[in-house]
């Protein structure tokens, strides 16, 4: 089950990936200046950072069976999870200036059930095997 979560968590960053280009592409940080995204620079650069970091104490633990990597895993990857939630939050609530970056409404479901069934995954795979 712990490849499992790694290729869901694989799934997730590609959708990840492509949302950050959708943003860099529609202003990225041009936009920033403007004060019109809802979308802080440290909102946008901490989440994949942290998910990043999580997901190689994640490889870390598949490699080793070490299960303090995998709560480690499982700990910064629900700090990327609540930022992530936070930007969810402010798109949905963010009208047209949030909507303006042109993010498609697949993507973003996709990057967010990939992302809730991975945490999901690690959290059983960190408790229970």
């Amino acid at each position: 089950m712990g490849l499992v979560a790694a290729g869901t968590w694989v799934i997730t960053a590609l959708a990840g990936v492509y949302l950050f280009w959708r943003w860099l592409s529609g202003g990225g940080l041009r936009r920033q200046a403007s004060k019109v995204t809802p979308f802080p620079v440290t909102l946008v650069f901490s989440h994949p950072a942290l998910a990043v970091s999580a997901l190689a104490c994640w490889v870390g633990y598949l490699l080793t069976g070490h299960r303090a990597l995998a709560w480690t895993a499982f700990g910064v990857l629900a700090a990327a999870a609540l930022l992530g939630f936070a930007m969810f939050t402010r798109w949905l609530g963010g009208g047209r200036h949030a909507r303006s970056g042109g993010f498609p409404v697949l993507a973003v479901a996709l990057h967010g059930v990939a992302g809730v069934t991975t945490f999901v995954l690690v959290l059983l795979v960190a408790s229970v095997f």
